[in-house]
């Protein structure tokens, strides 16, 4: 990966956001011979396929799994698992016999996306600032000051920003696809990260699904493989993070452990709570990727992510090939 932020040159596609949905369009254009640049305001890539590391615990924060249901991404599962940054976590847990078999990141779920950027020009902690066209190429400032030209845009970030910097930039969709985005709807997501004093309570393989109350998952990092000492990764319901995004920290991290005593029964010595704004779409668009520079005048500009193929991180590098796909046709 090169973090080298200045960029003079034109290029054929500029990728905003190193999500999974990014870096897959961006290897895919790259096997074509398209000149690709990807940029992030994150400090690395991933997006919400995120770890962090508190003392000597770590922690998946983000993504749990990945789970396959089309050919091409399975077989590209198998490779990350020949490369050693992915296995099999589990097929089954109690209450879920026969589930489909959940893959994890090894040794967390940020290398499978670091793997896939292995090779790409990734330039993180770049803020798009603005975005504008002449009719033939793109502008994107970045809040270094930097300008990059190129002759076509993959957007990958969550819907609300990417209407944001269309916005910004008076970017005119059509109104077909300004419907479609606006279909388009997210559930917030609270992570809690807690160190406990000993292993949790959490019966083989580590994971539990709540279906009601303040929880909607509980993972046991140690049991996971993720974390050397006991730690576990709390995920708040929808309904909580929405009630409570905005709050204190503490005290809605103090809350999520209260409602997790029973399930990891262990004391929590230290804990860190995350926001994910942008966690889960829930109302998802139906195609794969949308060609947004479709009836208008601008240069092929195509928005992707799991907002387009389901919320998944299958759903996300499908719709970043796709894109990928469709911009192929242009340029």
């Amino acid at each position: 990966m090169n973090d080298d932020s200045g960029s003079k040159q034109i290029i054929d596609v500029l990728i905003i956001g190193a999500g999974l949905a990014g870096l897959a369009a961006a290897s895919d254009l790259k096997s074509q011979g398209r000149n690709v640049i990807v940029v992030d305001k994150g400090r690395g890539p991933g997006g919400r396929l995120a770890s962090r590391h508190i003392a000597n615990a770590s922690f998946d924060n983000g993504a749990q799994f990945m789970t396959t249901r089309h050919p091409r991404f399975l077989s590209q599962v198998q490779q990350w698992i020949e490369a050693g940054v992915a296995e099999k976590w589990y097929s089954s847990f109690p209450g879920h016999p026969n589930s489909h078999a959940r893959y994890r990141g090894v040794p967390t779920m940020t290398a499978i996306a670091k793997n896939l950027a292995v090779g790409l020009d990734v330039r993180c902690s770049n803020q798009v600032t603005s975005i504008s066209s002449d009719e033939s190429f793109w502008f994107t400032l970045l809040e270094n000051g930097d300008t990059i030209k190129s002759r076509a845009l993959i957007v990958t970030s969550p819907v609300p920003q990417t209407k944001t910097l269309l916005a910004a930039g008076n970017i005119q969709l059509s109104s077909h696809n300004k419907q479609r985005l606006d279909h388009i709807t997210y559930e917030s997501c609270l992570s809690v990260m807690a160190i406990l004093d000993m292993p949790s309570a959490l019966t083989p393989p580590g994971a539990l699904m709540l279906n009601e109350g303040a929880i909607a998952w509980i993972t046991d990092n140690q049991q996971k493989g993720v974390s050397a000492i006991p730690s576990v990764t709390i995920h708040a319901s929808g309904d909580f993070s929405s009630r409570y995004f905005n709050e204190d920290s503490n005290a809605s991290g103090g809350l999520l452990i209260k409602a997790a005593k029973p399930f990891i029964k262990a004391e929590v010595k230290e804990f860190q709570v995350h926001g994910w704004r942008y966690s889960k779409p829930v109302n998802i668009d139906t195609k794969p990727c949308m060609i947004a520079n479709e009836d208008t005048d601008l240069p092929p500009i195509i928005l992707a992510g799991d907002a387009f193929d389901g919320p998944r991180v299958e759903g996300a590098v499908l719709s970043g090939w796709a894109a990928a796909e469709a911009l192929l046709c242009y340029i």
